[in-house]
């Protein structure tokens, strides 16, 4: 299985389209008290969007706009533009807070014309949008969740990300490692270990993880082990099962760390993430 693969099988990533068609107006959206990001695609016309720093962009080309994580944000656009647009929310199924929508930036703009494969998927999304056709809300919501795959490739191809999962994923070295953790959680890791398979000396390597990942090769398995324990959670797994399959002994210490990294017990965090489903 590829690297990218392996990590979506892992984090359940559902996208939903919740509007399509002429944007008139103003729409203002707070998604950090929905813990969910967004897609945005301008099929044609223009319209002004905000930037999470505040900044308004004047968007005048079908494009794009991806904001990973929960964000304020809003779409501005008047009559006269013509702006269509398909609007959709992102979920992970571990929460907002997970490696993969920690791996980029807080907004990304892009131009459709600029990556055929986007701009191909792009198109087949607006003609559903456009025809009211049996299944069309279904073929949508499937549509933008291969079309954020296919952003995620382009993430790791280019420039786009300098720093985090698709970073080190990128990296032939630290693919190696990072492949590795995901697929055996459970293992007693040590940083020897880890150096040797990317093939570098144990403070090298510690340098370059961090600068590529962001984080430490230590504070980044645990991310992890949290992850995969979060959604093994919400698998309906009994929390000693999991706190094995992660590389816990019990689940005592699976909640101490689960605490520290959550603020919430296992348990706790399970019960509230299911009343926001």
């Amino acid at each position: 299985m590829d690297k990218l693969s392996a990590v979506l099988n892992q984090f359940s990533i559902t996208t939903g389209v919740f509007y399509s068609g002429k944007l008139c107006g103003t729409s203002s959206f707070d998604s950090t008290k929905e813990q969910e990001g967004h897609l945005h695609f301008l099929e044609s016309g223009s319209m002004r969007v905000t930037t999470p720093s505040g900044k308004l962009l004047n968007i005048t080309e079908p494009s794009v706009l991806f904001y990973p994580k929960p964000s304020v944000h809003e779409l501005r656009a008047e009559q006269g533009d013509d702006a269509n647009v398909v609007c959709a929310t992102i979920r992970y199924g571990t929460g907002s807070n997970n490696p993969l929508a920690n791996a980029l930036p807080p907004f990304v703009a892009i131009t459709l014309s600029d990556d055929v494969a986007l701009k191909n998927t792009a198109q087949w999304l607006f003609e559903e949008a456009l025809q009211k056709r049996q299944g069309r809300e279904a073929i949508m919501n499937r549509l933008t969740e291969i079309f954020l795959i296919t952003l995620l490739r382009h993430a790791m191809d280019s420039d786009l990300v300098d720093q985090g999962l698709l970073t080190g994923l990128a990296h032939p070295q630290l693919a190696k490692v990072i492949t590795a953790l995901h697929a055996r959680p459970s293992e007693n890791w040590t940083l020897q270990e880890m150096a040797s398979l990317a093939t570098m000396s144990r403070s090298k390597f510690i340098e370059t993880f961090k600068e590529k990942v962001g984080y430490s090769p230590g504070d980044y398995l645990l991310e992890w082990r949290v992850g995969v324990a979060q959604t093994l959670l919400k698998k309906g797994k009994p929390v000693g099962w999991v706190a094995n399959e992660v590389g816990y002994e019990n689940a005592s210490a699976l909640a101490r760390v689960f605490r520290k990294k959550t603020g919430q017990s296992p348990r706790e965090w399970l019960t509230l993430n299911q009343v926001a489903e």
